[in-house]
């Protein structure tokens, strides 16, 4: 499912593909993935498959929270949010690029962060524990595990 670029002690990077959202290009779905050690591309996998399987429901909790973001406002005093039909509509405004593994271990319960930008001049990500969305915003990286 990922294809490891780099795999050393402190770093390890892989690309993988989207089933739902997409990155910079408006109709790619190429997704790095990063991980803090080999020891933990056993947890990437898990992640990614995880993040594959999102459901209508959580995808729909991570758009409504993206859409509060766009909202507020960003550094492009420029971009006014449309209309939206849907909540999903928000994805025309953003994009994602990276997940990172946010385990210590593999018998931690399946944590990970996405990180993109939004047409608004925002980073914007969101974090994921187990089934559920912890947290969408620009502060996402607050939901990293520290290592131990």
């Amino acid at each position: 499912m990922i294809n490891w670029s780099h795999q050393e002690e402190g770093f390890c990077e892989g690309t993988f593909e989207s089933s739902f959202f997409h990155d910079e290009d408006e109709y790619g779905n190429e997704f790095s993935v990063c991980v803090k050690s080999p020891d933990l591309i056993q947890c990437a996998e898990k992640c990614v498959e995880a993040f594959n399987h999102l459901t209508e429901s959580e995808i729909n909790e991570i758009c409504q929270g993206i859409i509060s973001c766009a909202e507020d406002g960003g550094t492009d005093e420029s971009f006014e949010l449309p209309s939206l039909d849907t909540a999903l509509d928000i994805l025309n405004y953003c994009w994602f690029s990276m997940l990172y593994v946010n385990m210590l271990s593999t018998e931690d319960e399946i944590a990970y962060v996405v990180e993109g930008e939004g047409e608004w001049g925002d980073a914007i990500g969101f974090a994921v524990k187990g089934n559920k969305v912890i947290y969408v915003g620009v502060d996402y990286f607050d939901y990293m595990k520290d290592e131990e």
